[in-house]
C-alpha cells in the first residue's frame, strides 16, 4: 500500500524492494493476516518499516513530526489488524494515544532486550526499524506492559505534586539563607506561624526584605497548588478499593498507595515477589563469578518516584511495625542506615504486593504470617537419638 505524497513524508531513496520469503505471509482461506510495523521512533521524526501481507513485500518510509495531521493521515489508511512495535520512550505518549484512537495495536518493547537481538554492530534508523519488524514477524518481540490511561494520569499528578514540593523546599532554603545572613537560625520553625513572625521582625536590608516577602508569597501559592492536587488524589483514592487495602499497611499513605496501585497493577503479571522488586529497581546488582559472589547497590531500574515514596513509607513503618523495626536496627548495626532503609523499603514493597495479589488488608497479612510460622514450628519433627551422629570418643 503506497503512502500519500507530502512534504513531511520523505520516501527513502532509493526504496529497497524485498520479499519476506522466510516467513509464512500467505493469506489462508478466511484468515486475514495482520500488517506489522517496525517504528524507530524519535522526538522529531520516525523511520517505519512495514510488511505488505498481500505479497510479503517490505516498505520503508521516514515521517517527520512537523505536522501531526500528516502522521495521522498516513496511519489511518491502514485497516484490519495493524500491529506496531516500537521501543519504550518517554516522548511517544501522543503517538500511542493517536494509534489507540485509530484502533491499531501498539506493542512497546524492552529497548535493552531488543538491542541484544541485533545481529549487526551497525546502528541506524533503518536497521533498528528492520530489527523491530523482524522480531514482530518471528513472534519474538520483547513486549512490556503498557499502563492504562487512568494510571498514567494518576502518576502524572503524583509527579506534578512531587515537583511542586521540591520547588517549595528550594524556596524555604532561600528564605532560611536570608535569616542566617541576619544572624538567626530558624530551621523547621520557618514553616510555623511563630517562625514567620520572627522572620518579619528581623532587620533586613532592602533587597533581602523584598526577596523575603516575594519568597513567602510564592510559598503560599505553592501550598495552595499542592493542597488542590492532594484533594484530587484523595477523590481518586476514595473510589479505589485497592488503595484502601494497601493504606492499612503501616507507613503507607495516600501518595504511596496510589503510586503502588497504579504502577504495579495488574499484579498477576508478576510471578513472584522477586519480579516485583526487580521491576521497581530495588534488587541488588550482582557481579558473581565462580565461587565468589559480589552484590552491589540496587539497580534503580524502575520508577524513581515510587522508590522515593517507599523509602519514606519505610521510615514511618519502622515506628509502627515491630518486625520492620527489628529489621532496621539489625541491618543498621551490621551495615549502615542507608542500606537498612532500602531493605525496609523492599519489605514494604513485598508486603503490599502480597496484599494486592491476595486482596487482603494488613491485619490479615499479619495473621497469615503468624499462622505460617506456627505451622513450621508444629511440623518440626524431633530426630531420634539413635540417628544423631555422635563424636568418635563417645562411640563404643
Amino acid at each position: 500500500m503506497s503512502a500519500p505524497k507530502s512534504d513531511v513524508m520523505k520516501q527513502v531513496t532509493p526504496p529497497r524492494r524485498e520479499l519476506y520469503t522466510r516467513y509464512e505471509l500467505e493469506n489462508k482461506e478466511g484468515v486475514t493476516m495482520p500488517t506489522y510495523f517496525g517504528v524507530d521512533f524519535h522526538a522529531r521524526q520516525q523511520f517505519i518499516k512495514w510488511s505488505d501481507t498481500a505479497d510479503g513485500e517490505l516498505h520503508q518510509l521516514q515521517l517527520s513530526h512537523h505536522s501531526l495531521d500528516e502522521v495521522r493521515m498516513f496511519y489511518s489508511q491502514f485497516h484490519g489488524e495493524v500491529i506496531l512495535g516500537l521501543e519504550a520512550s518517554g516522548y511517544s505518549s501522543w503517538f500511542e494515544s493517536m494509534l489507540d484512537e485509530l484502533g491499531h495495536q501498539v506493542w512497546v518493547g524492552d529497548a535493552m532486550q531488543i538491542r541484544r537481538c541485533a545481529r549487526s554492530r551497525q546502528k541506524t534508523d533503518r536497521k533498528d526499524a528492520e530489527l523491530l519488524l523482524d522480531l514482530l514477524m518471528k513472534g519474538e518481540f520483547p513486549r512490556i506492559h503498557r499502563l492504562s490511561q487512568q494510571s498514567l494520569e494518576v502518576l502524572r499528578q503524583l509527579r506534578y505534586r512531587h515537583r511542586l514540593v521540591q520547588i517549595r523546599t528550594k524556596v524555604y532554603n532561600a528564605v532560611h539563607s536570608i535569616a542566617l545572613a541576619a544572624g538567626v537560625s530558624l530551621r523547621s520553625k520557618l514553616r510555623t506561624k511563630k517562625g514567620k513572625e520572627k522572620l518579619n521582625q528581623l532587620s533586613l536590608s532592602q533587597a533581602h526584605s523584598q526577596q523575603c516577602e516575594e519568597w513567602l508569597t510564592l510559598i503560599a501559592e505553592l501550598n495552595k497548588r499542592i493542597e488542590r492536587v492532594e484533594k484530587d488524589l484523595e477523590l481518586i483514592a476514595a473510589s479505589d478499593e485497592r488503595v484502601r487495602l494497601v493504606r492499612t499497611h503501616p507507613g503507607v499513605g495516600l501518595l504511596t498507595g496510589l503510586a503502588l496501585v497504579h504502577t504495579l497493577c495488574p499484579v498477576n503479571r508478576f510471578s513472584n515477589s522477586r519480579k516485583v522488586t526487580a521491576y521497581v529497581g530495588l534488587e541488588p546488582r550482582e557481579y558473581s563469578s565462580g565461587d565468589k559472589q559480589r552484590l552491589g547497590g540496587i539497580s534503580k531500574a524502575g520508577s524513581r518516584l515510587l522508590r522515593f515514596l517507599l523509602v519514606e513509607a519505610g521510615n514511618k513503618a519502622v515506628t509502627d511495625d515491630d518486625g520492620l523495626r527489628k529489621l532496621y536496627h539489625r541491618l543498621s548495626h551490621r551495615r549502615d542506615r542507608a542500606r537498612a532503609k532500602v531493605a525496609v523499603a523492599r519489605h514494604v514493597l513485598i508486603h503490599t504486593y502480597i496484599m494486592l495479589r491476595d486482596e487482603i488488608d494488613y491485619a490479615e497479612f499479619v495473621r497469615r504470617g503468624v499462622a505460617v510460622r506456627s505451622a513450621r514450628t508444629v511440623d518440626r519433627r524431633e530426630v531420634p537419638v539413635h540417628l544423631i551422629e555422635r563424636p568418635a570418643s563417645q562411640q563404643q
